[in-house]
Protein backbone atom coordinates (compact mmCIF):
# COMPACT_ATOMS: atom_id res chain seq x y z
CA UNK A 1 0.00 0.00 0.00
CA UNK A 2 1.28 3.71 -0.73
CA UNK A 3 2.10 5.29 2.42
CA UNK A 4 3.96 8.56 1.11
CA UNK A 5 0.44 10.52 0.09
CA UNK A 6 -0.48 10.23 3.21
CA UNK A 7 1.91 12.66 4.14
CA UNK A 8 2.79 15.97 3.75
CA UNK A 9 4.02 16.78 0.34
CA UNK A 10 6.54 19.51 -0.11
CA UNK A 11 6.15 21.37 -3.26
CA UNK A 12 9.87 23.83 -4.15
CA UNK A 13 8.73 26.73 -6.05
CA UNK A 14 5.49 28.90 -6.33
CA UNK A 15 5.60 29.48 -10.23
CA UNK A 16 3.18 28.49 -12.74
CA UNK A 17 3.24 24.57 -12.65
CA UNK A 18 3.98 24.24 -8.68
CA UNK A 19 0.97 26.81 -8.15
CA UNK A 20 -1.07 24.91 -10.02
CA UNK A 21 0.10 21.27 -8.53
CA UNK A 22 -0.33 22.80 -5.16
CA UNK A 23 -3.84 23.74 -5.82
CA UNK A 24 -5.06 20.58 -7.64
CA UNK A 25 -3.59 18.49 -4.43
CA UNK A 26 -5.50 20.76 -2.29
CA UNK A 27 -8.54 20.60 -3.48
CA UNK A 28 -7.85 16.49 -3.23
CA UNK A 29 -7.73 16.91 0.03
CA UNK A 30 -3.68 16.49 0.87
CA UNK A 31 -1.48 18.15 2.78
CA UNK A 32 0.79 20.81 1.02
CA UNK A 33 3.41 22.93 2.38
CA UNK A 34 5.22 26.03 -0.31
CA UNK A 35 8.53 26.61 -0.29
CA UNK A 36 9.70 29.65 -1.88
CA UNK A 37 12.77 32.21 -1.66
CA UNK A 38 10.69 35.35 -2.77
CA UNK A 39 9.48 37.39 0.75
CA UNK A 40 6.51 39.20 -1.24
CA UNK A 41 5.09 35.83 -3.30
CA UNK A 42 5.17 34.31 0.36
CA UNK A 43 3.59 37.43 2.21
CA UNK A 44 0.96 37.34 -0.21
CA UNK A 45 0.25 33.59 0.21
CA UNK A 46 -0.23 33.54 3.78
CA UNK A 47 -2.43 37.01 3.76
CA UNK A 48 -4.81 35.44 0.18
CA UNK A 49 -4.01 32.17 -0.29
CA UNK A 50 -2.71 30.46 -3.81
CA UNK A 51 -5.21 30.13 -6.05
CA UNK A 52 -5.37 28.98 -10.34
CA UNK A 53 -8.19 31.62 -11.99
CA UNK A 54 -11.09 30.27 -12.10
CA UNK A 55 -10.77 27.70 -9.23
CA UNK A 56 -11.44 28.32 -5.86
CA UNK A 57 -8.49 30.25 -3.63
CA UNK A 58 -6.81 27.66 -1.03
CA UNK A 59 -4.80 28.27 2.12
CA UNK A 60 -1.83 26.52 1.68
CA UNK A 61 1.09 26.43 4.55
CA UNK A 62 4.22 29.00 3.21
CA UNK A 63 7.89 28.39 4.07
CA UNK A 64 10.87 30.49 3.34
CA UNK A 65 13.42 27.84 1.58
CA UNK A 66 16.35 29.30 4.21
CA UNK A 67 13.68 28.39 6.88
CA UNK A 68 12.60 24.76 5.38
CA UNK A 69 13.31 21.50 6.89
CA UNK A 70 13.31 18.49 3.96
CA UNK A 71 11.57 15.90 5.43
CA UNK A 72 12.71 12.20 5.98
CA UNK A 73 9.44 10.73 4.26
CA UNK A 74 7.50 12.30 1.36
CA UNK A 75 7.05 13.30 -1.54
CA UNK A 76 8.98 16.39 -2.85
CA UNK A 77 7.64 18.22 -5.71
CA UNK A 78 10.89 20.26 -7.27
CA UNK A 79 9.21 23.07 -9.88
CA UNK A 80 12.10 25.55 -9.52
CA UNK A 81 14.07 27.00 -12.25
CA UNK A 82 16.76 24.60 -12.99
CA UNK A 83 19.47 27.46 -12.37
CA UNK A 84 17.84 26.77 -8.26
CA UNK A 85 18.33 23.04 -8.26
CA UNK A 86 22.12 23.44 -6.78
CA UNK A 87 20.66 24.90 -3.75
CA UNK A 88 18.11 22.40 -3.22
CA UNK A 89 19.95 19.21 -3.87
CA UNK A 90 22.14 20.67 -1.34
CA UNK A 91 19.77 20.11 1.56
CA UNK A 92 18.00 17.13 0.24
CA UNK A 93 18.77 13.61 2.05
CA UNK A 94 19.75 11.06 -0.16
CA UNK A 95 16.84 8.90 0.29
CA UNK A 96 13.96 11.84 -0.67
CA UNK A 97 11.38 10.92 -2.46
CA UNK A 98 11.77 13.73 -5.15
CA UNK A 99 9.79 14.27 -8.15
CA UNK A 100 11.11 16.89 -10.27
CA UNK A 101 8.55 18.64 -12.84
CA UNK A 102 10.59 21.25 -14.78
CA UNK A 103 11.43 22.14 -17.98
CA UNK A 104 15.15 21.24 -19.53
CA UNK A 105 17.79 18.80 -18.70
CA UNK A 106 20.24 19.84 -15.55
CA UNK A 107 23.30 18.04 -14.96
CA UNK A 108 23.24 17.99 -11.34
CA UNK A 109 19.98 16.53 -11.23
CA UNK A 110 20.61 14.08 -13.75
CA UNK A 111 22.84 12.41 -11.63
CA UNK A 112 20.70 12.01 -8.94
CA UNK A 113 19.07 8.54 -8.36
CA UNK A 114 15.61 9.93 -8.27
CA UNK A 115 12.69 7.45 -9.50
CA UNK A 116 10.73 9.64 -10.82
CA UNK A 117 9.91 12.67 -12.72
CA UNK A 118 7.23 14.46 -14.22
CA UNK A 119 6.46 17.10 -17.63
CA UNK A 120 3.58 19.07 -17.73
CA UNK A 121 2.66 20.08 -21.50
CA UNK A 122 -0.25 22.81 -20.21
CA UNK A 123 1.12 26.34 -20.17
CA UNK A 124 0.65 27.87 -17.33
CA UNK A 125 1.27 31.72 -16.16
CA UNK A 126 2.10 33.01 -12.24
CA UNK A 127 2.19 36.65 -11.79
CA UNK A 128 5.37 37.44 -10.53
CA UNK A 129 4.63 38.63 -7.08
CA UNK A 130 1.46 36.91 -6.51
CA UNK A 131 0.37 32.84 -6.31
CA UNK A 132 -1.86 33.14 -8.84
CA UNK A 133 -1.24 31.28 -12.14
CA UNK A 134 -3.77 31.25 -15.01
CA UNK A 135 -3.46 28.12 -17.46
CA UNK A 136 -3.79 29.52 -21.04
CA UNK A 137 -3.43 26.44 -22.65
CA UNK A 138 -4.62 23.30 -21.83
CA UNK A 139 -2.40 20.13 -21.80
CA UNK A 140 -1.55 17.09 -19.94
CA UNK A 141 0.74 16.07 -17.18
CA UNK A 142 2.68 13.28 -17.90
CA UNK A 143 4.20 11.22 -15.00
CA UNK A 144 6.74 8.07 -14.66
CA UNK A 145 9.60 6.37 -13.74
CA UNK A 146 13.00 8.03 -15.09
CA UNK A 147 14.87 4.14 -14.45
CA UNK A 148 14.22 1.00 -13.29
CA UNK A 149 11.87 0.97 -10.30
CA UNK A 150 10.79 -1.41 -7.92
CA UNK A 151 7.43 -2.15 -7.21
CA UNK A 152 7.09 -0.33 -3.98
CA UNK A 153 8.31 3.09 -5.97
CA UNK A 154 5.88 2.06 -8.88
CA UNK A 155 2.71 2.51 -6.27
CA UNK A 156 4.10 5.52 -4.70
CA UNK A 157 4.15 6.88 -8.15
CA UNK A 158 0.73 5.49 -9.28
CA UNK A 159 -0.57 7.16 -6.17
CA UNK A 160 1.00 10.80 -6.69
CA UNK A 161 -0.07 10.32 -10.36
CA UNK A 162 -3.87 9.48 -9.19
CA UNK A 163 -3.88 12.57 -6.39
CA UNK A 164 -3.01 14.89 -8.98
CA UNK A 165 -5.53 13.43 -11.31
CA UNK A 166 -8.46 14.08 -8.72
CA UNK A 167 -8.07 17.96 -8.77
CA UNK A 168 -9.71 17.94 -12.29
CA UNK A 169 -7.35 20.63 -13.20
CA UNK A 170 -5.46 19.15 -16.10
CA UNK A 171 -5.08 15.19 -17.37
CA UNK A 172 -2.23 13.20 -16.10
CA UNK A 173 -1.05 10.09 -17.55
CA UNK A 174 1.27 7.99 -16.06
CA UNK A 175 3.76 6.11 -18.08
CA UNK A 176 6.23 3.81 -17.89
CA UNK A 177 9.33 5.81 -18.71
CA UNK A 178 9.01 9.65 -18.38
CA UNK A 179 12.65 10.20 -20.50
CA UNK A 180 10.97 10.24 -23.93
CA UNK A 181 8.80 12.76 -22.59
CA UNK A 182 11.19 15.02 -21.23
CA UNK A 183 13.46 14.81 -24.34
CA UNK A 184 10.49 15.73 -26.60
CA UNK A 185 9.44 18.48 -24.69
CA UNK A 186 13.11 20.10 -25.08
CA UNK A 187 12.71 19.55 -28.53
CA UNK A 188 9.65 21.81 -28.37
CA UNK A 189 10.99 24.33 -24.95
CA UNK A 190 14.57 24.92 -26.61
CA UNK A 191 12.95 26.07 -29.72
CA UNK A 192 10.15 28.60 -28.47
CA UNK A 193 11.36 29.64 -25.36
CA UNK A 194 14.52 31.61 -26.14
CA UNK A 195 13.12 32.92 -29.87
CA UNK A 196 10.52 34.04 -28.20
CA UNK A 197 11.90 35.48 -24.87
CA UNK A 198 14.59 36.98 -26.76
CA UNK A 199 11.87 39.07 -29.06
CA UNK A 200 9.66 39.40 -26.19
CA UNK A 201 6.37 37.83 -27.67
CA UNK A 202 4.03 35.69 -27.17
CA UNK A 203 4.53 31.84 -28.31
CA UNK A 204 1.77 32.53 -31.27
CA UNK A 205 4.04 35.22 -32.75
CA UNK A 206 6.51 32.60 -33.85
CA UNK A 207 4.41 31.48 -36.26
CA UNK A 208 3.44 34.83 -37.96
CA UNK A 209 5.82 36.44 -40.36
CA UNK A 210 8.49 34.89 -42.49
CA UNK A 211 11.56 35.62 -40.65
CA UNK A 212 10.33 34.02 -37.23
CA UNK A 213 8.46 31.01 -38.64
CA UNK A 214 12.00 30.46 -40.79
CA UNK A 215 13.80 30.55 -37.38
CA UNK A 216 11.22 28.49 -35.31
CA UNK A 217 11.22 26.05 -37.89
CA UNK A 218 14.82 25.52 -38.67
CA UNK A 219 15.33 25.50 -34.74
CA UNK A 220 12.59 23.13 -34.51
CA UNK A 221 14.12 20.59 -37.38
CA UNK A 222 17.80 21.10 -35.64
CA UNK A 223 16.34 20.02 -32.09
CA UNK A 224 14.98 16.66 -33.87
CA UNK A 225 18.45 16.37 -35.44
CA UNK A 226 20.31 16.51 -32.44
CA UNK A 227 17.98 13.74 -30.85
CA UNK A 228 17.86 11.97 -33.43
CA UNK A 229 21.67 11.25 -33.95
CA UNK A 230 21.81 10.74 -30.16
CA UNK A 231 18.89 8.11 -30.67
CA UNK A 232 17.31 9.10 -27.86
CA UNK A 233 13.73 8.12 -28.11
CA UNK A 234 10.58 10.84 -28.46
CA UNK A 235 7.28 10.41 -27.63
CA UNK A 236 4.04 12.37 -28.59
CA UNK A 237 3.14 15.55 -26.57
CA UNK A 238 0.32 17.40 -28.17
CA UNK A 239 -1.35 16.56 -31.64
CA UNK A 240 1.61 14.53 -33.29
CA UNK A 241 4.78 13.10 -32.60
CA UNK A 242 8.27 14.45 -33.48
CA UNK A 243 8.49 12.18 -36.19
CA UNK A 244 5.48 13.91 -37.67
CA UNK A 245 6.67 17.10 -37.04
CA UNK A 246 9.81 16.40 -39.28
CA UNK A 247 7.44 15.11 -42.07
CA UNK A 248 5.55 18.38 -41.86
CA UNK A 249 8.48 20.53 -41.77
CA UNK A 250 10.03 19.44 -44.42
CA UNK A 251 7.01 19.16 -47.01
CA UNK A 252 7.20 22.46 -48.92
CA UNK A 253 3.72 23.77 -48.40
CA UNK A 254 2.73 22.47 -45.12
CA UNK A 255 4.43 24.03 -42.59
CA UNK A 256 2.65 27.82 -43.42
CA UNK A 257 -0.63 25.67 -43.27
CA UNK A 258 -0.36 23.81 -39.78
CA UNK A 259 1.60 27.80 -38.61
CA UNK A 260 -2.17 29.12 -39.91
CA UNK A 261 -4.21 26.93 -37.40
CA UNK A 262 -2.07 26.52 -34.32
CA UNK A 263 -1.22 30.20 -34.02
CA UNK A 264 -4.76 31.04 -32.63
CA UNK A 265 -4.14 28.61 -29.79
CA UNK A 266 -1.03 29.97 -28.81
CA UNK A 267 -1.98 33.75 -28.90
CA UNK A 268 -1.15 34.96 -24.96
CA UNK A 269 0.61 31.89 -23.80
CA UNK A 270 4.30 32.76 -22.91
CA UNK A 271 7.02 30.76 -22.41
CA UNK A 272 8.82 30.19 -18.87
CA UNK A 273 11.74 32.00 -20.07
CA UNK A 274 10.39 35.19 -20.76
CA UNK A 275 10.32 36.68 -17.21
CA UNK A 276 14.18 36.11 -17.46
CA UNK A 277 15.15 38.21 -20.07
CA UNK A 278 15.12 41.82 -18.73
CA UNK A 279 17.52 44.21 -17.00
CA UNK A 280 16.98 43.30 -13.37
CA UNK A 281 17.46 39.82 -14.61
CA UNK A 282 20.78 38.03 -15.15
CA UNK A 283 19.70 34.67 -15.05
CA UNK A 284 17.92 32.22 -17.76
CA UNK A 285 17.70 28.41 -18.31
CA UNK A 286 18.94 28.48 -21.02
CA UNK A 287 22.06 26.15 -20.70
CA UNK A 288 19.36 23.62 -19.51
CA UNK A 289 17.42 24.10 -23.03
CA UNK A 290 20.02 25.02 -25.84
CA UNK A 291 23.50 24.30 -23.51
CA UNK A 292 22.63 20.86 -23.08
CA UNK A 293 21.24 20.37 -27.38
CA UNK A 294 24.76 21.70 -27.88
CA UNK A 295 26.53 18.99 -25.58
CA UNK A 296 24.45 15.99 -26.34
CA UNK A 297 25.31 17.26 -30.50
CA UNK A 298 28.99 16.85 -30.29
CA UNK A 299 30.40 17.20 -33.52
CA UNK A 300 27.16 17.43 -35.16
CA UNK A 301 26.66 20.65 -36.63
CA UNK A 302 23.91 22.85 -34.75
CA UNK A 303 24.52 26.51 -35.93
CA UNK A 304 21.63 27.70 -34.77
CA UNK A 305 21.70 26.29 -31.34
CA UNK A 306 25.19 27.58 -30.95
CA UNK A 307 24.05 31.02 -32.11
CA UNK A 308 21.15 31.33 -30.08
CA UNK A 309 23.09 30.13 -27.00
CA UNK A 310 25.81 32.69 -27.70
CA UNK A 311 22.48 35.68 -28.12
CA UNK A 312 21.27 34.81 -25.02
CA UNK A 313 24.48 34.88 -23.23
CA UNK A 314 24.75 38.16 -24.62
CA UNK A 315 21.47 39.73 -24.08
CA UNK A 316 21.86 38.78 -20.33
CA UNK A 317 24.94 39.94 -19.50
CA UNK A 318 24.53 43.22 -21.33
CA UNK A 319 21.30 43.41 -19.12
CA UNK A 320 19.47 43.86 -22.94
CA UNK A 321 16.01 44.25 -23.24
CA UNK A 322 13.69 42.42 -25.46
CA UNK A 323 13.18 43.05 -29.03
CA UNK A 324 12.48 41.55 -32.27
CA UNK A 325 15.65 43.11 -33.44
CA UNK A 326 17.54 40.57 -31.82
CA UNK A 327 15.59 37.50 -34.12
CA UNK A 328 16.91 39.69 -37.23
CA UNK A 329 20.91 39.83 -36.06
CA UNK A 330 20.48 35.77 -35.12
CA UNK A 331 19.52 35.66 -38.70
CA UNK A 332 22.43 37.53 -40.21
CA UNK A 333 24.96 35.99 -38.40
CA UNK A 334 23.91 32.46 -38.78
CA UNK A 335 25.77 30.71 -42.20
CA UNK A 336 24.78 31.03 -45.77
CA UNK A 337 22.06 28.45 -46.53
CA UNK A 338 20.98 27.76 -43.05
CA UNK A 339 17.82 29.22 -43.02
CA UNK A 340 15.58 28.51 -46.47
Amino acid sequence: MPRLIDKPIHILGIGGIGTALACTLAQGGHSVILIDNHPGKIAEGRKNGVSVVGFETRHIPFVPFDDWVPPTEGFILLCTKTYDNSAVLARLPNKAFLVAIQNGFDPELEQRNHACEGIASFVSECQRDRPVTRITRPGCLHIGARRSITIHEQVEIMSLSNALAKGNLFPVEFVSDIRPYKATKLMYNAAISPLAAMAGVDNGELLNGRLNKALFFALLLENYAILQNAKIPLARIGPFHPDTVSKILHTPWLPGLMAMFFRPSLRGTYCSMALDIHPEHARTEIDAYTGHLIRLAGELYCPINRATFALVEKITSLGLRPHQQHLRDLAHNLPKGVLA
